[in-house]
């Protein structure tokens, strides 16, 4: 481990249409290491509080209870609760438990009459049901940090501001889980989630005291440490891809080792389904695949941004895509 640290962006200005000195910093955390604490961001710590508080409640249930509302009883919107060791990253079970929500969408919607998959309807317990509306709270005050951030990102490459919510966002996917990472004994080496990288645009990422996230930078892995009031954000595959690797999906990892129960809020805000993913004029991209985490050549791939999501969370919950794709 090394003792560099994430930069922070205080992104308020980006809130409110301005935002040009949040844009350079942005872009230069994206070309450095694809990571930064967000501040300013507009989630309240109200929201932030009721969540956390709702989320314990939810998980302290029996596991009988919490099964009541099983991703397997989601169907093609892929929501719903899985238990300790039922996500896998890189074939190799995860040491947490969690919930899969999405934007809520009714039977009317385009999306959901289509058939999309990860459209439509999350499942909620009745046993905490104040869960409900801190979820979807927290993803309507996301979803309006994300689009601000994004401005960020597209200004600081030299686009307009609304670049991206023209070309891939006006109806982006929106996918937020609830994570668990049970306290585990020192001595324990498994990993609460193995390195990976983030697939769509970006990541707004809410967590607890306990800590545990790491990040891979090109000096080493680093801390990722909670600092009050912030959100880490970070890009993914697909913002990669756009610009060629100039700004890069960064491989990062979760060990719990803080002897506490770890909660982690993790939001995906990521194109439309149907996005064709091409990428921005620039010089072509280089083929960095022996230097990523799965040796996979984002640049070389092309289609929707549905293909290459189904493709990678086919992996995640493999008995279950066998149903849904």
């Amino acid at each position: 481990m090394t003792e560099e640290r994430l930069p922070i962006v205080n992104v308020a200005p980006l809130l409110s249409g301005e935002g040009a000195a949040a844009a350079a910093e942005i872009g230069a955390a994206c070309r450095d290491i694809g990571f930064f604490y967000a501040t300013g961001h507009g989630i309240a710590a109200e929201t932030l509080r009721t969540l956390d508080a709702e989320s314990r409640r939810f998980f302290a249930l029996p596991e009988a209870r919490k099964m009541e509302i099983a991703m397997a009883r989601g169907g093609r919107a892929w929501r719903g609760y899985f238990p300790v060791g039922g996500e896998l990253t890189s074939g190799k079970p995860d040491m947490k438990q969690g919930l899969y929500f999405g934007e809520e969408l009714g039977d009317d919607d385009p999306r959901v009459r289509a058939g999309l998959p990860l459209h439509g309807r999350s499942l909620f317990p009745h046993d905490v049901p104040e869960l409900k509306s801190a979820v979807l709270t927290f993803i309507a005050e996301a979803t309006r940090a994300a689009h601000a951030i994004m401005e960020g990102v597209a200004l600081s490459l030299g686009l307009d501001r609304q670049y991206f919510r023209r070309q891939y966002t006006a109806q982006p996917t929106l996918l937020f889980r609830v994570f668990e990472y049970p306290a585990a004994p020192a001595a324990d080496e498994s990993w609460g989630v193995g390195e990976h990288t983030d697939y769509g645009l970006l990541t707004l990422l809410a967590q607890d005291e306990n800590g545990g996230l790491q990040v891979k930078t090109p000096h080493g892995w680093i801390e990722a440490p909670p600092v009050p009031g912030a959100l880490v954000c970070n890009i993914g595959d697909m913002l990669d891809r756009l610009t060629g690797g100039i700004y890069r999906s960064t491989p990062h990892r979760v060990r719990n080792v803080s002897g506490k129960s770890r909660l982690s809020f993790p939001f995906f805000f990521d194109p439309g389904f149907d996005a064709e993913i091409v990428p921005l004029p620039q010089p072509a991209a280089r083929d960095d695949s022996a230097e990523r985490w799965d040796r996979a050549n984002v640049h070389a791939w092309s289609g929707t941004y549905g293909d290459y999501l189904m493709g990678k969370v086919a992996k995640v919950f493999p008995d279950l895509a066998k149903e849904v794709v």
